[in-house]
């Protein structure tokens, strides 16, 4: 199994593209289920969650054909097109290793009338049930059975007759499996207290590219208007916020200076909120975030929250960059309750975090040294790769199968600005 070594302390400078984002990727490509025609994705970014996505897709019928980009090359195009739906059934040997697969049960409904999805996997990072997806969908009409670990969705008649929903919490998931439903009904579709994140945004776009029609994009009321059907559509995924987030803590702590190439400000406004109160000064470019370090760090005081609040995806890289500040920070996980499972592994570095319920206290330390570390999640891998960066002597972060999930070729895109950074193999 592969490896991450570190040699801390070296400062990154330089420029490190964007790539497009993960999350926004594997809500984009369930769209080709709802036509017949080419469904072509640009900046599509290369990870283990993507070709995942793409084998469960190929399990319904649907051909996937990436362009010849070259292998140094970040991001790639594919193109899909569901000409026929071969089968409605999501196996648990596929949904199990990815909680995004979840995602195909709104447009399998749509375009089918019937869909047999397993209950979903992922990271370990608390409880996520889908009863929000399940119950907007039987307010726009579907009739929902839970048997042997499978959800059975259909839409009597063949098609969602329509109805209007409100989330008593605001839920992501829940959010882009409801539109995707919606835009093929029969009737006019209303979802209050809908997520606003800028990846429901970028699935918007999408969708009305594809010839939906849906009010209210990017507020908490979105209003659809079914149509009989959707044509195809060439659309570029959104520029990865989480990503651009963790490199600007990699930078932060490190002390360095780097340019995040393709990075939206308008899209990281709570983390580059964060950052700024830490003392890292920001300047925003046409194209791009740069991040330069200014002295010390800052404790800070901060809770996750929907957008447009601070990102649980967020928290744990955010932790480790307090790590170093100087006193001590207070970060509470409002999302999820089990999100704290990258602290023993930084304490093995010489972190100082008290977590106590949902709320976490860490005090600043002089100096981290590095260690052999597990990560235990996607974002919480990340963490520890941020803390390595800067502490003395060799880190070993283990179990990189979770980065490989979410961020494209990390090793390389930080060996550019300055750090000194391998993976290896058991060999």
């Amino acid at each position: 199994m592969d490896r991450i070594l570190i040699r801390g302390g070296k400062t990154l400078n330089g420029k490190i593209q964007i790539s497009g984002a993960k999350n926004a990727a594997l809500t984009l490509m369930p769209c080709a289920i709802l036509t017949d025609e080419p469904l072509t994705l640009r900046n599509l970014p290369r990870l283990a969650d993507v070709d995942s996505f793409g084998h469960l897709l190929n399990e319904f019928g649907v051909s996937t054909m990436t362009e010849g980009t070259r292998p140094d090359e970040f991001g790639r195009v594919m193109t899909l097109r569901a000409n026929r739906i071969t089968s409605t059934t999501a196996p648990y040997d596929i949904v199990r290793k990815m909680r995004a697969s979840i995602l195909v049960l709104g447009p399998l409904l749509a375009r089918r009338g019937t869909a047999t999805v397993s209950l979903p996997g992922g990271c370990a990072i608390g409880n996520r049930p889908i009863d929000l997806h399940l119950k907007a969908l039987e307010a726009f009409g579907a009739e929902i059975e839970i048997a042997s670990g499978y959800v059975k969705a259909s839409a009597p008649g063949g098609k969602l007759p329509g109805g209007k929903y409100s989330f008593p919490v605001v839920s992501v998931g829940a959010t882009e499996n409801a539109l995707m439903a919606a835009v093929l009904s029969s009737g006019v579709c209303t979802l209050e207290n809908a997520a606003r994140e800028p990846e429901i945004v970028d699935l918007c776009n999408c969708l009305v590219a594809m010839g939906a029609d849906i009010e209210g994009i990017g507020s908490e009321t979105l209003i659809v208007h079914g149509k009989m059907r959707l044509h195809g559509a060439t659309y570029a995924v959104m520029p990865d916020r989480i990503e651009a987030g963790s490199y600007a803590c990699a930078a932060a702590i490190t002390g360095g200076e780097v340019e995040l190439v393709g990075a939206r400000a308008s899209e990281m406004t709570a983390t580059l909120a964060a950052l700024d109160e830490a003392g890292i000064h920001i300047s925003e470019g046409r194209r791009s975030v740069s991040i330069k370090a200014n002295g010390a760090l800052k404790p800070l005081t901060l809770s996750t929250a929907p957008y447009p609040g601070l990102a649980t995806d967020m928290q744990a890289q955010l932790m480790a960059m307090l790590c170093v500040a100087e006193g001590a920070s207070v970060l509470t996980e409002t999302i999820f309750e089990n999100r704290y499972m990258h602290v023993p592994e930084l304490a093995r570095m010489g972190a100082d975090i008290t977590v106590t319920g949902r709320s976490a206290v860490v005090r600043g330390v002089r100096q981290l040294n590095g260690a052999p570390v597990m990560a235990t999640d996607l974002r919480a891998s990340m963490s520890l790769i941020i803390a390595g960066l800067a502490a003395q002597g060799e880190t070993q972060v283990n179990r990189v199968y979770h980065l490989d999930r979410g961020y494209e070729r990390l090793e390389e895109k930080l060996s550019a600005v300055g750090a000194d950074i391998e993976r290896v193999g058991d060999g």
